[in-house]
Order: structure tokens, then C-alpha cells, then sequence
């Protein structure tokens, strides 16, 4: 009976302790980080204490803070974020002066200074944590992790048997690697404003499986994919890889076949390298699949089979070091698009053929020094007759100067939105 008492006593003497001060809340203090043009929340901000404590925001601009010693205090905090800038002016600085109040929220509006949104993040883990933490609702069916995925390096994708096929490099996980390549599918109903939802190939312990599990040593990455007419009228996912000791000049090239039933991609016909691993965004024109501006194919079974029909084309690129990452044709500007990328930023150029010549590069995504790299805007994600477009690219702090990582953003993919009609991207459209 007596120690029982004595524990009581000690519980209550300890409740008594965390309820002081008010320290022993009921429900978390949110802030909300808004686009001042178009309302919308705005990821990957970053809110940042006197006392060094940083917070980023989710993929909708929602940060849920969990700071016992500020409740019911106001505290000076750092609002910043690549691409924008927070224009509030405090005694302290820039920033924000900001009381922390249980279940309250502080909304927060930034000044986008790029051309192009951020929007969210497609991968990885807790991509909506602080949503589904203070119990707001999310756009995504998986909102905290799908597959066990913590991050993915560069995304190609194609529309085959009516889905979005699509494949990642390299893919980390909470205990485990995949250096065989991802791979998932997603409905063509999804709004790529509001989410991407993936259904990843699994195995049998629930992690994103390798989609070619080839035999040969070191890396294996798809470069890109071709959906095309095999003899009997079926429709094959054709694929280009390398396999490299890292970023080693690849050992094999060559293409991959899907296989439906097993649902893994195999060797399917060698071929001398040509050059480094460089990832392809093949598009169709005028019968011929160009895996880049600079190299076609006819878009025939055999014809992919049979490197000496592979066709080298010339090419005028912008006339500056920015690497050549994507191009696709534009329905609204009626032109040729290029994404071209230098050291986490982005550019767009415009020209009347594949092969260029391209005009001005604008530059319509910003990174201060983390780099962005592989990017790619899909056509089939087009919106508004092709004056809306989406734009995703890896996000990490390799190859960068990057002073430290972003939580749960580094190393995966970022979404971003661009309109065609920005009076910004005016240099690009005079050719």
C-alpha cells in the first residue's frame, strides 16, 4: 500500500512538473507559407530560430512547430527559400516576429522572385508530414511514405497501356539501396497541380524492387523510354541503359525489354557506348524517335535494333555552357522548348526545329547553391492548350556547394509550374 502511494505521489509530482509554465500542450502552433501571387503554399521554406533551430515547410507551405520554451512568447524567425524572398523588415532583420500560441496559425506571405512555382515534392519521405500532423488534409494517398522511399535520383517517364510508366535511378530507402533502378505507374486522371500518385513495383518486403536486376557489376541506370509496335501489333516498352562503376565511363550500353509478366526490364540488344551516361526524354516527330535533339531513330522494331540506323543530327544549342537537359514541342508557343541547366538553376529557350537554332535561354528557376539537376518537362502533363507546364528535377546537394543538406528534400524529385504567357519569359520568345 505504501509504495503505491509513493508512486502516486511521484506521478502527480511529475505531471505537476510538465503542465509548469505552461509547457505541456494540447495541440501544436502552425505556420503557413504562402506565393503572394497566387496564394498558395509554398514548399521547402525554410523558418529559422535565434537559437539555430530550423524548420522547413511540406509540400503545402505547412510547418508545424514544436518549441515548448517559446509558447506563449514571441520569437524573431528567418523566413527563407531559393527562388523567393521574404521582404518583412523587423528591428532584428528580414524575417518574421512571430508569437507561438497553441493550436494557432501564422500565415506568412513570400515574394516569389523566379519565374517559375515551386509546387511539391513527388518523392521521398514525409512529403505532407506536417500536414498529416496537424491533422490538415492532403491531395496525396500517401502522404508520409510510399514503399519505403527516402530518395530518388532523376525521373523519365512515358505514357504506355494507358498509365504513366515511370523510372528512377538510384533510390534510398530506411534499410536498404536500390542501384537497379525504380520504377512505378500513375493514372493519367492525376492533376499534376495537385499531386502525382505512385504505385511502385514492390517486393516482397515492401521496398521499391529493382526493375532490372542485371547481372553484370556496378550501376545500372535507364537513360529513357520507347513506347513502340512490336511485329505482332503489341505495344513493348523499349528502354536505353548503361552499367557503370559509378560515374566511370559506362562498361555496357545498349536496350532493355519490359517484360509484362514479371514486370522487370532485360538485356535486350548490346551496343557500343557512344558517351557518358547522359539521361534521354525521347519524344516522336516525324517518324523518328529522338532520344536527343542530336540523335534519331526510325520508329521501327527493327530500325531500334540496328545501331547503323541510328542517325547523329547537327545542333545549335544556346551558345553558353548550360547543359542541354530536355526538349519537347509546345503546342500554345507552337515552338520547340528547351530546358537547359547550370549548377541548380534552370533555363528555357524556344526554337522553330528540334535541332535549334535556339534563341535567348531565360533563366526560370533559381537554386542559391544546391543543385537541380536532370530536368525534364513532360507533355502529357500539359495544361491550357500547352500554356501551362510542369517541371521536375532532382533536388540535392551533390555536384553543389551546398553548406548542408535539406531534410527529406535532398536527393528527390520537386515539382515546379511554369506559364508559357509570363510577360519574363518575353527574351526567350524573340528568335
Amino acid at each position: 500500500m505504501g509504495k503505491t502511494i509513493l508512486l502516486m505521489t511521484v506521478t502527480i509530482l511529475v505531471l505537476m512538473i510538465c503542465c509548469c509554465n505552461g509547457s505541456q500542450v494540447s495541440g501544436y502552433f502552425i505556420i503557413r507559407v504562402f506565393d503572394e501571387d497566387t496564394g498558395r503554399g509554398v514548399p521547402m521554406v525554410e523558418l529559422k530560430f535565434p537559437n539555430d533551430v530550423k524548420y522547413w515547410t511540406d509540400s503545402a507551405g505547412i510547418a508545424v512547430i514544436n518549441e515548448p520554451s517559446f509558447i506563449d512568447r514571441e520569437v524573431f524567425i528567418t523566413v527563407r527559400s531559393d527562388g523567393y524572398e521574404y521582404l518583412e523588415e523587423t528591428p532584428f532583420g528580414n524575417g518574421a516576429l512571430v508569437r507561438i500560441e497553441p493550436e494557432r496559425t501564422k500565415e506568412l506571405s513570400i515574394h516569389r522572385i523566379m519565374i517559375a512555382e515551386r509546387l511539391y515534392r513527388l518523392t521521398g519521405e514525409g512529403i505532407y508530414r506536417d500536414c498529416v500532423m496537424a491533422d490538415i488534409s492532403t491531395p496525396m494517398k500517401m502522404p508520409l511514405m510510399n514503399a519505403q522511399v527516402l530518395g530518388q535520383d532523376t525521373a523519365v517517364g512515358a505514357i504506355y497501356r494507358g498509365k504513366i510508366f515511370w523510372i528512377w535511378g538510384d533510390t534510398i530507402g530506411p534499410t536498404y539501396f536500390n542501384f537497379r533502378v525504380s520504377g512505378a505507374t500513375s493514372d493519367l486522371d492525376d492533376d499534376p497541380a495537385v499531386a502525382v500518385n505512385f504505385d511502385y513495383f514492390t517486393d516482397q518486403n515492401g521496398h521499391a524492387k529493382e526493375m532490372f536486376p542485371h547481372q553484370g557489376k556496378g550501376l545500372v541506370w535507364i537513360e529513357g523510354l520507347i513506347p513502340i509496335t512490336d511485329p505482332d501489333g503489341e505495344e513493348r516498352l523499349v528502354a536505353t541503359y548503361t552499367r557503370q562503376d559509378g560515374l566511370k565511363f559506362p562498361d555496357e550500353c545498349g536496350l532493355a525489354l519490359f517484360d509484362d509478366q514479371l514486370q522487370i526490364f532485360k538485356p535486350w540488344v548490346r551496343m557500343s557506348c557512344r558517351d557518358h551516361h547522359i539521361s534521354s526524354h525521347p519524344f516522336l516527330h516525324d517518324g523518328y524517335w529522338y532520344f536527343y535533339p542530336w540523335l534519331r531513330v526510325p520508329n521501327d522494331w527493327a530500325a531500334i535494333q540496328d545501331s547503323s540506323r541510328w542517325e547523329t543530327r547537327n545542333v545549335e544549342l544556346p551558345s553558353d555552357p548550360k547543359r542541354p537537359s530536355c526538349v519537347v514541342w509546345n503546342e500554345y508557343r507552337h515552338r520547340w522548348i528547351l530546358l537547359a541547366e547550370d549548377s541548380g538553376d534552370v533555363y528555357y529557350a524556344e526554337a522553330a526545329r528540334p535541332e535549334g537554332p535556339y534563341g535567348k535561354a531565360v533563366r526560370i528557376i533559381e537554386h542559391d547553391q544546391y543543385n537541380f539537376y536532370n530536368v525534364v518537362t513532360h507533355p502529357f502533363f500539359n495544361k491550357k492548350d500547352g500554356r501551362e507546364i510542369y517541371i521536375e528535377g532532382t533536388y540535392t546537394d551533390s555536384f553543389s556547394d551546398a553548406a548542408e543538406k535539406t531534410p527529406r528534400y535532398n536527393y528527390n524529385q520537386v515539382m515546379y509550374r511554369l506559364e508559357l504567357d509570363d510577360p519574363r519569359l518575353m527574351d526567350a520568345y524573340e528568335l
